[in-house]
C-alpha cells in the first residue's frame, strides 16, 4: 500500500490557509481582497470580518494531472481584522497599522492511508497565526482616481502546529510579506490589484504523505489578487475578481539517515515542484452608510502541485 501511495503522491502536501500545496508557505489566503483593494479608507478605525469557504476534490501534480489517491479538502474560516489610519502623513501618505486574527477549520481526505498517522482522513481547527503590520501607508492621488496602499511587511506570527496532522492549520514558521495594492477609478469603472511576495522562515516537523516528519525551508512565493468592477450606482458595484499564485523558489528538506533512502529520493524530487494556480469569478459590492458588504466566488484553473477547486468570500467592513 505504501508503494502505491509513494508512486501516486510524488508531491508533498502542506495545508495552509485552507489550500493544499506542494511547496512554499501558503500563508496568505489567496483571493481575500478584490473591490478597491488599494483604496485604504480615510483616518479612523475600521473593523473587517472575512467569511471564507473553500472546496476541492482535485489535486494536481507537476504536469497538471490529477493525483488519484487524493479525495477532497474543505475549509471554513473567519478572519477578524482591525485597521487604524491616522491623520499623520509620511511621504504624502496617511500612516496606519492593521492586524488580522484568522480562525480556520480544515477537513482533508484521501482514498488511501497516508502521512505520519497513516490515515485517510485528517482535520483540525485552530488559529494558525496572527498577521500584523506596524507600517501601512495610504496615498490618494489624482483627485481620488488613483489610490495606492503599501505595507512594508505583513508579519505572519505563528501560534503553533499540530505536529503529525496533515490538516494542521497551524504554521510552525514565520512569513514576511511586503504588500503593494493599487486601485484606479475611471468614470464608473474600478481596476484593482494587490501584489505580494512571501519570504518564509524554516519549519520544523513538516508532515509528509510518506509517513515522516521532516524539517524544511519553504520556498518563496509571488501572488496577487485582482478586481475589475462597474458601478451601477454610488452604492452598488458588480465585477470580476480572482487571483494568481506562483511559488518562485524551491523548498529545501533537511534529510538524515532516519529517513529511508527511497523516501529521501522522493523528497529531493519534490523540492523542485513549484505550486501554481489562477482563479476568476463574479462579485458584488454594496455600501450602506458606514458599512460595506461584498460577496464573491472564485474558480481555480491551471493548477500545478496544488488543489484545484473553488471558494466563496463574504466581507463586511464597519467604519467607527
Amino acid at each position: 500500500m505504501r508503494s502505491f501511495v509513494c508512486s501516486c503522491l510524488a508531491v508533498v502536501l502542506v495545508i495552509g490557509c485552507g489550500q493544499a500545496f506542494a511547496g512554499g508557505g501558503g500563508s496568505y489566503p489567496n483571493g481575500a481582497e478584490a473591490f478597491m483593494s488599494g483604496a485604504i479608507p480615510p483616518p479612523g478605525f475600521y473593523f473587517v470580518d472575512y467569511l471564507y469557504y473553500y472546496s476541492a476534490d482535485s489535486l494536481k501534480d507537476d504536469n497538471g494531472d490529477d493525483i488519484a489517491a487524493f479525495d477532497d479538502i474543505s475549509v471554513v474560516a473567519n478572519v477578524f481584522r482591525g485597521i487604524w489610519i491616522s491623520d499623520k502623513t509620511i511621504f504624502g501618505a496617511n500612516y496606519g497599522q492593521h492586524v488580522f486574527v484568522p480562525v480556520l477549520g480544515v477537513d482533508l481526505n484521501f482514498h488511501t492511508p497516508v502521512g505520519p498517522q497513516q490515515s485517510d482522513s485528517y482535520d483540525d481547527t485552530d488559529v494558525p497565526y496572527v498577521i500584523y503590520s506596524p507600517f501601512v501607508l495610504a496615498w490618494h492621488l489624482q483627485q481620488g482616481k488613483l489610490h495606492i496602499a503599501a505595507s512594508f511587511a505583513d508579519v505572519y506570527i505563528p501560534t503553533g502546529e499540530n505536529v503529525g496532522n496533515m490538516a494542521t492549520v497551524g504554521h510552525n514558521f514565520w512569513t514576511i510579506e511586503p504588500v503593494v495594492a493599487v486601485t484606479y477609478m475611471m468614470d464608473s469603472w474600478e481596476f484593482s490589484a494587490k501584489f505580494m511576495y512571501d519570504f518564509n522562515t524554516s519549519q520544523d516537523d513538516y508532515a509528509t504523505v510518506y509517513g515522516f516528519d521532516v524539517d524544511r525551508d519553504p520556498g518563496q512565493e509571488f501572488h496577487f489578487d485582482y478586481s475589475v468592477s462597474y458601478g451601477l450606482s454610488k452604492t452598488l458595484r458588480l465585477g470580476v475578481n480572482g487571483y494568481f499564485y506562483q511559488q518562485t523558489t524551491d523548498d529545501s528538506f533537511d534529510l538524515n539517515s532516519a529517513i529511508p533512502a527511497p523516501v529521501q529520493d522522493l523528497l529531493r524530487a519534490d523540492e523542485g515542484h513549484h505550486s501554481r494556480v489562477f482563479a476568476m469569478g463574479p462579485g458584488v459590492w454594496y455600501n450602506y452608510k458606514n458599512m460595506f458588504f461584498s460577496l464573491r466566488n472564485q474558480w481555480e484553473m491551471a493548477a500545478k502541485n496544488k488543489t484545484e477547486g473553488y471558494n466563496i468570500w463574504g466581507k463586511f467592513t464597519y467604519a467607527f
